[in-house]
């Protein structure tokens, strides 16, 4: 038995950050990590072009500094390097152990503790769990019939030893990753064939301007990016608007009357993951690059034949299709209060939790990058910080009331969902036949936070215990009657 205050599942840039936050407030820390290094999706990923899409004065914690802020461009490689960096100043204050996969979590109330025990074999003891096993880890692969004899890819799985160099590539996908991926081969003499099944809203890249100091540049780069979000929630003349910036990137940048057509979205912008790239729209006019609309409809040996019964040879198969959004946390064993299972409280009433944090049932636990704690018009670190002082002041709390653990009420759930859902109402992830991975099967928005995040800084700024029951521990609840009968018994 392995015993701890704070277990921390996962050490990619949340629970990394997690892990810095709360060591540094004085927390025993104990990070648990599947791979051989830290990193989560920034080590996983590094396909050709493979960079983050936010300023990274932005793509940062305010206690850290992502390399790449002057230029306004951090690729993937800087971004791990980071990772590697802050996972040294953890280990510094705190237990980071690689190579070992979290196989289960359960609570257990008589000794007000979670039990997590691992691939290796061992048994954890903590007081309180944080879950930080990341949305982008379970690539999404499409089922197509038929079969490939070709190397065949993930974006997430990449394979460095294949020689690109006048390789015929087919890219299945007009997402980031594909945004991203698509320029690299063009630069490395490959002839593309890309596979679009809906055509993405495209930005330009905001231009960094005048240099300017760190704190600075990443005050402007957050304002920027939260203007976007009226377009997104409601207003129709902000997403006109925004539509029509996006339309003009895309006549600038494709001149061919056809291929701009084949490259216009018919649903309203933010609907699906926006696009910031200058590069995207310039690679498929590449006279080595194809753009096919027609679906799959098979797999054959060296080939991809389409509806409209053309056959495409290529020499290798990339899906850029992007994730299963937290699946990874879905398959994890987690049983909180009398052996409630957080995947069938899921799989029945749709993901959710208070804040996007704290679940109703699973007592000391704490989700990063829960439910509606997404975004998709800036920086989801900002959000994760919000949630990490979120959770010091509720172990914070949990001390000061002298409770063994505190666990959200489910009034304080079902609240916290219904004002999500009434503020997703009017946006436009869920009005006019929007789909996107942002919805549940019902249609709801069970991802995006639905406003500005300083609205959800602010709500994360207190800890309310109003909205948590407190909990003893059985082996100290029978301590207490103990004491009361000793009392008793000495007074008689």
């Amino acid at each position: 038995m392995i015993d701890t205050e704070v277990l921390i599942v996962g050490s990619g840039l949340a629970g990394l950050g997690a892990a810095l936050h709360l060591a540094r407030r004085g927390r025993t820390v104990h990070v648990l990590e599947r791979s051989p290094g830290p990193g989560g999706a920034w080590r996983e990923n590094t396909y050709p072009g493979c960079e983050c899409d936010i300023h990274p004065a932005l793509y940062s914690y305010s206690f850290t500094r992502l390399a790449g802020w002057s230029s306004g461009r951090a690729e993937q490689h800087d971004i791990f390097r980071h990772c590697r960096y802050l996972a040294e100043e953890v280990r510094r204050i705190a237990r980071l152990t690689y190579d070992t996969e979290v196989t289960s979590c359960r609570w257990d109330d008589t000794d007000a503790r979670w039990h997590v025990r691992t691939r290796p074999g061992a048994l954890h003891r903590a007081r309180f769990l944080i879950l930080a096993t990341g949305a982008l880890n379970v690539p999404r692969i499409p089922r197509i019939p038929g079969s490939f004899t070709g190397p065949v890819l993930h974006t997430a799985h990449w394979n460095h030893d294949l020689d690109l160099h006048g390789a015929r590539v087919g890219v299945i996908g007009t997402g980031a990753s594909a945004a991203q991926l698509v320029p690299a081969l063009v630069d490395h003499g490959s002839r593309v064939t890309v596979f679009q099944r809906t055509p993405a809203w495209v930005l330009p890249r905001p231009r960094t301007g005048l240099p300017l100091p760190y704190r600075a540049r990443r005050t402007i780069e957050y304002w920027r990016n939260e203007t976007l979000v009226p377009a997104l929630t409601g207003s129709k003349r902000r997403r006109t608007a925004l539509e029509a910036r996006a339309l003009r990137h895309l006549h600038t940048q494709i001149p061919d009357p056809d291929l701009r057509l084949a490259l216009t979205p018919s649903y309203r912008i933010g609907c699906k993951r926006i696009v910031f790239s200058d590069t995207f729209y310039p690679a498929l006019g590449h006279p080595t690059t194809t753009l096919v609309t027609s679906p799959i409809t098979e797999l054959a040996a060296d080939t991809v034949r389409t509806a409209d019964g053309r056959q495409h040879e290529i020499d290798l198969l990339v899906h850029a299709t992007g994730f299963h959004v937290s699946a990874a946390l879905m398959h994890l064993p987690i049983h909180g209060r009398n052996g409630a299972g957080l995947q069938e409280i899921w799989a029945r009433d749709g993901a959710a939790a208070h804040l996007g944090t704290t679940v109703a049932g699973l007592p000391n636990a704490f989700v990063l990058g829960g439910p509606n704690t997404g975004v998709g018009h800036t920086s989801v670190l900002f959000m994760l910080e919000s949630q990490f002082r979120y959770i010091a002041a509720a172990l914070d709390e949990t001390e000061r009331t002298g409770a063994d653990a505190l666990v959200v009420r489910e009034q304080a759930q079902h609240r916290f969902t219904a004002f999500v859902h009434r503020e997703s109402a009017a946006s436009t992830w869920t009005r006019g036949g929007c789909r996107s991975w942002y919805l549940d099967r019902e249609g709801l928005n069970r991802s995006l936070w639905p406003g500005p995040t300083w609205r959800y800084r602010l709500r994360t700024r207190t800890f309310d215990s109003r909205n948590y029951t407190p909990i003893r521990s059985a082996v100290h609840a029978c301590g207490d009657v103990d004491q009361v009968e000793g009392a008793s018994r000495s007074g008689a």
